[in-house]
């Protein structure tokens, strides 16, 4: 099932909030996207209903099996876009803002190659 660029990242950032914070509250969300609290509960809602986290009974926020297969793979384009941009000369604030766009749009394929070039160039670490 293809999701929304918006909803990649929100599931991507739930799971870099994973690894940095433990648990994720929908206020965690909400201060490191600049969205409204109400924003995150709704949208962490349609989440919860369609199979992509689970929502403990301490509101803590957690990606499924499905919502972490799409996180991660976003979150790895992002990784490696960000690097392959910076390596060319890109200043790191505009790499991370351009990967961002990238990452939704490229094609798997395409993905692929850019990850085979990082393998053999030594500028490039990943």
């Amino acid at each position: 099932m293809k999701i929304r660029a918006s909803s990649e990242d929100y599931l991507e950032t739930i799971l870099v909030l994973q690894e940095k914070l433990g648990k994720v509250r929908s206020i965690d969300i909400a201060n490191h996207m600049g969205f409204a609290k109400p924003t995150i509960s709704i949208k962490m809602k349609k989440f919860h209903d369609n199979g992509y986290i689970t929502i403990g009974k301490d509101k803590s926020i957690c990606l499924t099996e499905k919502g972490m297969e799409i996180a991660a793979n976003i979150h790895e384009r992002h990784t490696v876009l960000v690097k392959v941009l910076m390596a060319i000369g890109v200043d790191e604030e505009q790499a991370r803002e351009d990967a961002c766009k990238i990452e939704h749009s490229i094609s798997e394929k395409t993905f692929e190659c850019i990850k085979k070039l990082t393998k053999y160039d030594k500028h490039i670490t990943i």
